[in-house]
C-alpha cells in the first residue's frame, strides 16, 4: 500500500516533582485512522539561568501513555477512593544518555487512533521552600515529537459482498476494513476458494478500531475449513480491520475471496442485508429515531470486476438478540459538570425476562478530564420478599449481553466492563471512573434471584432501581483535605485534586501521612502567637517616641497573625478577609518594618524626617514590588538594599564630620547592634536554607521571634539635645526669652536633660 507520514511536536515544558496529579505535565496527540506505526521521540534536556545545566544532577523523568483519556497514575501508591476503577496505562522511565541531553524513543505498533496522552514529572522531592531568585534553579525540559505512518486507500469490504484477491509473489498480506454499525451483535469474516497452493497457507487476522497485531485474533485456514472467523459483540460504530497473511516461503501467486457477514441483532435470524433504508442501517428502533453516524445502506456502494453478490446464510447464535437502548438527556451545568437524566426516570424498572439497556455519550476530548459516577439504589420494597439480586454492567462501545441468563460476569475474551450489584442487604452501589475514555457507555441491568444452585432467572418480580449518572470535575470534590483544579494543556481541560494537611491520594482520602487534629492546632497557634514577640518593639518604640514605627509593628503583628490563622492546610482555619488580602498586608507590614526600623536608625536631620519623604517613598515602592512579584527575591531585597544605603551614607557622613566613628559609644555596638544584626542574619539563613514543607510551622515561627527580637535590638534610643539651646518661643507677659541652639543627635543609650548655657533678655 502507499504510506504517508505525519509529523506532530508540542513546546518544551519545565518538569515539576510529582505531588498530585496537579503538578505533572499533559501533552495531547492525536492519532489518524489506518496509522499502522506511531513513534514518539521523547526529548528532554537541562537548564540552569539559561544555559546548559551541566552541573545539575540527574534526575529520572517518568512518562505515561494512555489512548483516549489522560493516565490515571499513582507514582507514591497512595490508595483510591473506594468504589474507584482505576484504568491502565503505560509507564517508562527515561535516564540520562549524556550530561545536559538524553532522548528516547517509544514505539507502538497499529496504535488505537484518536486522542493520545502523555503526562510526565520528575520525582517526588524532600518538600524544600526555596527563595525564588536567590540561586539558579536546575530546570528539566521535556519535549514529545510523534511521528506516525499511516496507510492510505485501505480496500472496503461491504457486508454480503465477495471481494475477489490475487496476492503476488512478492506481497506478504493484504488490508481491509469493513465498518460495524450500531446494533451488530457478530462479525463473521471467511476466506473463500483458496486457489495457487496446497491447503490454503493464509492466516485471517481481525481487529477492532487498528489494523491487525501478532497477538489479535488469529484463525489458520490450513487447520480450519471453511476458514471463518467470528468477533461477537463487536464494538459499534467503529471499523474493522481483516488482514490476511501469507505463510512465509510460499511460492506463487495465491488467490482468494474474502466476504463479511455482519448479524443484525434486533432480527437475530436474519444476516444484515447489504442495502436499507438509513435508519434501518443503524438498527434503531422507529421509536427512538435514528442513531446518526454513518450509514452504508445510504447509497449503493460502486460496483466492480473483483466484486459479486454472494449472500451467505447464517445461523442464529445465542446471546445474538439485543434489546432496545434508552437514551439519556445530557444536561451540562458547568465545565466537567454534566448530569445524564432517563426518560420517565430516574426510577428504573428492571423486568425479570429482560435487561434494562441505557447509553451515556461523553463527548471527545471535552469529557474526558473529568470522572464519571454511576450510582444504583435499590428500592426494596418492590422486591416482594424474594431474594434478588439487580446486577449491572457498564460497558465502553458495546453492551454487554449473555446467552446465559444466569451470568453475572461483565467480561469476555474481547470485552472488559465494570460490574456493580444491590440486593436487599446491600441496597446502594457506587462506581467512579476518574478520565474515562469518550464515546458510548452502556449499562445493562439485569435481575436474577439467588438459589442454593447459584442465580437464577427471577418470576414475576420486577425490581425497582434508583439510578444516576453524572460526570464531576474531582471525585467527591476532593474532599475536605484537598482543592479541585481545573487545569489547562493547550485546548485541552482536565480537573486534578491538590491535597493538603498531609493527606494524599487521588481524591484525598488517604491519611497514611494525615496530621492530626492537634497537630494542626498547634502549627496554627505557634505561627499566630509568635507574633506576639512585636509587643515588646512596640513598647521600646512608644518610649522612645518613635510613634509610627510603633503604627507599623503592630499593623505587621495584627495581619500576620490573622494571615497565619488563613493559610493553614487543614481545617484549623479562621479568615477575617479574603486570602489575597491578608497575604498582601502581612508581605508589606513585614517589609514596612525593615524599611522603618533602618531609616530609623540612619537618624536623619529633622526636615527630611518630619516630611515622612522616606517612609511614604518606602510604602510606594514596597507596595509596586510586592504587586509585581509577591515571592520574588530582588524585588523584596531591592527596597531592603536602598535603605541600608541611606543608613550607610548618613553614618559615613556623620563619621567624617566628627572624625570619630558613629555610633559613637563601644556599648551601642556590643550590646545592641551587633547582636541585633547577628539574629537577623540567623533568621534570613533560616527563612532562605533551612525551611521545608515539613518544619514549616515551627521553623517560620521562629523566624517570627528572631526578626521581632532583632527589631527591638536595632531599634535607636530617644535623641538627645546637645549642649548649646536656641532661641525658645517668647512667653507673654515673661521679660526673658530662652535661647536654643539645634540639636545634634549623638545616638547615646541613655538621653540626658538638656542644660541651658545662656540667657537673652528680650
Amino acid at each position: 500500500g502507499l504510506f504517508v507520514t505525519d509529523y506532530f511536536t508540542r513546546t518544551p515544558r519545565k518538569l515539576s516533582p510529582f505531588r498530585s496529579f496537579a503538578s505533572i505535565e499533559l501533552f495531547h496527540f492525536h492519532i489518524p485512522e489506518d496509522t499502522v506505526i506511531a513513534v514518539w521521540n521523547l526529548i528532554t534536556f537541562k537548564e540552569q539561568g539559561g544555559t546548559f545545566g551541566d552541573q545539575c544532577p540527574d534526575r529520572s523523568i517518568t512518562v505515561y501513555f494512555r489512548s483516549g483519556a489522560p493516565s490515571v497514575i499513582n507514582p507514591l501508591h497512595t490508595h483510591f477512593p473506594r468504589d474507584t476503577a482505576v484504568p491502565g496505562s503505560f509507564a517508562l522511565t527515561l535516564t540520562w544518555t549524556l550530561p545536559n541531553r538524553t532522548t528516547g524513543v517509544f514505539n507502538v505498533t497499529s496504535p488505537l487512533p484518536g486522542d493520545w496522552f502523555l503526562a510526565a514529572h520528575l520525582p517526588k522531592d524532600e518538600g524544600k521552600i526555596s527563595v525564588k531568585g536567590l540561586y539558579e534553579e536546575c530546570q528539566y525540559l521535556f519535549q514529545p515529537q510523534l511521528i506516525v505512518q499511516r496507510l492510505v486507500n485501505i480496500a472496503v469490504l461491504y457486508p454480503g459482498h465477495v471481494t475477489e484477491q490475487s496476492m503476488a509473489p512478492h506481497n506478504r498480506s493484504c488490508l481491509y476494513k469493513v465498518f460495524v454499525p450500531s446494533y451488530t451483535s457478530r462479525v463473521l469474516v471467511e476466506v473463500l476458494r483458496c486457489r495457487g497452493a496446497e491447503g490454503c497457507p493464509l492466516w485471517l487476522r481481525v481487529r477492532a478500531k487498528a489494523p491487525p497485531l501478532h497477538n489479535s485474533t488469529t484463525l489458520d485456514c490450513r487447520e480450519h475449513t471453511p476458514c471463518q472467523l467470528a468477533q461477537d459483540l463487536p464494538f459499534w460504530q467503529h471499523w474493522y480491520y481483516v488482514l490476511v497473511e501469507k505463510y512465509p516461503g510460499v511460492p506463487g501467486t495465491i488467490s482468494f475471496q474474502v466476504t463479511v457477514q455482519l448479524t443484525d441483532c434486533s432480527r437475530p435470524s436474519l444476516a444484515r442485508p447489504p442495502f436499507l433504508p438509513s435508519s434501518a442501517s443503524m438498527n434503531m428502533p422507529h421509536s427512538f429515531g435514528s442513531a446518526g453516524g454513518l450509514a452504508l445502506g445510504d447509497s449503493p456502494p460502486p460496483t466492480s470486476p473483483n466484486d459479486t453478490k454472494h449472500p451467505i446464510p447464517v445461523t442464529s447464535h445465542a446471546g445474538e438478540r439485543c434489546w432496545p437502548v434508552r437514551p439519556t438527556l445530557r444536561n451540562e451545568l458547568d465545565t466537567f459538570s454534566v448530569h445524564f437524566y432517563i426518560f420517565f426516570g430516574p426510577n428504573v424498572s428492571v423486568p425479570p425476562d429482560r435487561p434494562a439497556v441505557f447509553v451515556i455519550n461523553l463527548l471527545p476530548v471535552l469529557d474526558s478530564g473529568g470522572v464519571l459516577n454511576l450510582e444504583l439504589r435499590l428500592n426494596v420494597s418492590s422486591l416482594c420478599g424474594e431474594n434478588v439480586t439487580v446486577f449491572g454492567c457498564l460497558n465502553h462501545e458495546v453492551p454487554l449481553t449473555s446467552g446465559d441468563n444466569t451470568s453475572v460476569t461483565c467480561e469476555t475474551e474481547s470485552l472488559a466492563g465494570f460490574l456493580l450489584s444491590v440486593n436487599a442487604t446491600a441496597s446502594l452501589s457506587r462506581l467512579r471512573i476518574p478520565y474515562p475514555q469518550t464515546g458510548s457507555w452502556y449499562l445493562s441491568l439485569r435481575s436474577l434471584c439467588a438459589t442454593e444452585h447459584g442465580f437464577e432467572p427471577c418470576t414475576n418480580v420486577t425490581a425497582e432501581v434508583y439510578l444516576r449518572a453524572y460526570l464531576s470535575p474531582c471525585i467527591n470534590d476532593c474532599g475536605i483535605y484537598g482543592q479541585c483544579k481545573l487545569l489547562r494543556t493547550n485546548n485541552y481541560l482536565y480537573a486534578a485534586c491538590e491535597c493538603k494537611a498531609g493527606w494524599n491520594g487521588w481524591g484525598c482520602t488517604d491519611n497514611a501521612e494525615a496530621f492530626s487534629y492537634g497537630f494542626q492546632l498547634l502549627s496554627t497557634l505557634l505561627l499566630c502567637l509568635s507574633n506576639v514577640m512585636f509587643v515588646p518593639p512596640v513598647a521600646i518604640a512608644v518610649r522612645s517616641h518613635y510613634l509610627l514605627e510603633a503604627a507599623v509593628y503592630i499593623f505587621t503583628m495584627f495581619f500576620s497573625t490573622f494571615y497565619h490563622a488563613c493559610d493553614q492546610p487543614g481545617i484549623v482555619v479562621f479568615c477575617i478577609m479574603e486570602y489575597d488580602v491578608l497575604q498582601f498586608c502581612d508581605f508589606l507590614g513585614s517589609l514596612m518594618s525593615v524599611w522603618v526600623t533602618v531609616i530609623a536608625m540612619a537618624r536623619l536631620q529633622p526636615v527630611v524626617k518630619q516630611a515622612s519623604v522616606l517612609y511614604l517613598l518606602g510604602a510606594m515602592l514596597l507596595s509596586m514590588a510586592l504587586q509585581m512579584d509577591r515571592h520574588g527575591l530582588w524585588n523584596l531585597l531591592g527596597p531592603s538594599l536602598f535603605a541600608l544605603g541611606i543608613m550607610a551614607v548618613a553614618w559615613t557622613a556623620r563619621t567624617i564630620r566628627r572624625r570619630h566613628c558613629y555610633p559613637p559609644t563601644w556599648k551601642r555596638w556590643a550590646f545592641y547592634l551587633c547582636p541585633g544584626a547577628l539574629i537577623a542574619a540567623a533568621a534570613v539563613l533560616l527563612y532562605a536554607f533551612v525551611e521545608t514543607e515539613e518544619n514549616y510551622f515551627y521553623i517560620h515561627s521562629i523566624w517570627h521571634l528572631l526578626i521581632a527580637g532583632s527589631v527591638g535590638f536595632l531599634l535607636p534610643p530617644r535623641a538627645k539635645p546637645s549642649r548649646r539651646l536656641g532661641p525658645l518661643p517668647r512667653r507673654k507677659g515673661c521679660g526673658y526669652q530662652l535661647c536654643v541652639n539645634e540639636q545634634e543627635e549623638l545616638g547615646l543609650v541613655d538621653p540626658a536633660v538638656a542644660s541651658i548655657n545662656s540667657i537673652c533678655t528680650s
